[in-house]
């Protein structure tokens, strides 16, 4: 027997990536439900070869897909010219991402831009502008939503609207009140304390849920009345997912300052605080920094990435590839869905049973990537330049990932009912 195999044998098989992630990786996500070594457009591949149509995009982050060759080019044109120089310095690519965000936001010339390197930084930004803002005054009150979702790190834990995130870490940094999304409580919740609002334009981590109509109308008109900031958080929302540039803007608002990432670096980490106003005036040197935060290298990508869906129309697609799903979904006929919310290519399938899991877990063995945002709720949040074939393809792997889902719950349904009135 040769040395080789020898060898092979006494070492015996290789550790399968499942384990090596168990071992490896800390264990605050759970089990990895698949390895993906290959991207391309929308549809990336698992170590054995198997392809993926891929609606989740890294969760509304990769808004070009994956290897498109204008983040490809962003990537190694400015990795060969100039990476990183901290923050005591400028660079072209981050004053240029600077105003084109102020562009596309509509701040104006008196906005402002902070750069981070993630959503939750970018809210821990916010919480510290709110309380800038309050600094001095009786203003210590800071609200939000009740299921609202706006990070994991401590100050953006407190923003958060979701006690079983929170119960590990208690206490809370002080000072935050969760209401409900209700304009009336609104109104009865703000007052001559309340230093901010943070508010989603639509909770994506609480099932893609909408706010009422009129509600961040209602949000402006409230908060300004009181000399309270408004903070919009488009992490999951921006960068052209619902058909605008932001959220906000479907409604005709101008808030204080919005917060960004996720779609905006296209993969790349990158989130922002920009902020509209007088708001912009609230941050001086020493309150606030960061080391990564705004280097060459990531504020290049976002710059060609938010150059890229502006050229391409991808806004405009989004609005138009909602319509396509909705009526899709709908003609599926099948009697898990009871109905599709949210916008652009944000959207939320609900569901007539609390069988998420298992319709993600079909869909991934039908070849499609999606989300169970909670139990009785698919999230799709697509690549922005998905067209007619995706969506073609999209439609009959879900309509088959909801017919195994169905024809298991059925098989349940039956077993719960053969054992009806049988004793324990």
């Amino acid at each position: 027997m040769n040395a080789d195999t020898t060898q092979g044998s006494s070492a015996g098989p290789a550790p399968s990536w499942q384990e090596d992630a168990g071992r490896d990786l800390v264990r605050s996500f759970g089990d990895r439900m698949a390895l993906f070594v290959r991207g391309e457009g929308a549809y990336v591949w698992d170590g054995d070869g198997k392809k993926y149509l891929d609606f989740l995009a890294g969760i509304a982050v990769d808004a070009l897909g994956h290897a498109h060759p204008t983040f490809v080019e962003a990537v190694a044109t400015q990795a060969a010219t100039l990476t990183h120089v901290s923050n005591y310095f400028a660079t072209p690519p981050q004053l240029a991402l600077a105003a084109r965000l102020k562009r596309l936001a509509g701040t104006g010339d008196a906005g402002r831009v902070y750069f981070a390197n993630s959503g939750a930084e970018a809210n821990e930004a916010a919480f510290k502008l709110a309380r800038l803002h309050g600094r001095g005054t009786q203003r210590t009150r800071i609200l939000a939503l009740k299921n609202g979702f706006h990070g994991r790190t401590m100050g953006a834990l407190a923003l958060t609207g979701k006690p079983a995130l929170q119960a590990d870490f208690l206490p809370m940094v002080p000072g935050v009140e969760h209401i409900d999304a209700t304009i009336d409580a609104l109104e009865a919740a703000v007052d001559d304390r309340v230093a901010a609002f943070i508010v989603e334009p639509i909770q994506g981590e609480a099932g893609v849920v909408e706010l009422p109509d009129g509600y961040l109308e209602a949000a402006r008109a409230i908060t300004a009345r009181h000399g309270a900031l408004l903070i919009v958080d488009e992490i999951q929302t921006g960068a052209g997912r619902t058909g605008e540039w932001f959220a906000f803007q479907h409604a005709g608002i101008v808030p204080d300052a919005i917060t960004v990432a996720k779609g905006i670096g296209g993969g790349f980490p990158i989130g922002a605080l920009i902020t509209f106003g007088a708001a912009s005036e609230l941050f001086f040197p020493g309150t606030h920094g960061s080391t990564y935060g705004g280097n060459a290298l990531g504020t290049a990508v976002a710059g060609a990435v938010l150059g890229e869906i502006e050229a391409s129309g991808l806004l405009a697609n989004a609005s138009a590839r909602e319509e396509q799903l909705r009526a899709g979904i709908a003609g599926l006929g099948s009697p898990l869905v009871a109905g599709v919310r949210g916008r652009g290519l944000l959207l939320g399938v609900a569901l007539a049973h609390p069988v998420a899991k298992a319709v993600v877990a079909a869909a991934q063995e039908h070849g499609l990537i999606v989300n169970a945002a909670n139990d009785e709720t698919i999230r799709l949040a697509p690549p922005l330049i998905i067209g007619d074939a995706e969506i073609s393809e999209f439609l009959a792997l879900f309509g088959a990932a909801l017919a195994t889902a169905a024809d298991a719950l059925m098989i349940d349904e039956s077993a719960a009912a053969a054992t009806e009135g049988v004793p324990a």
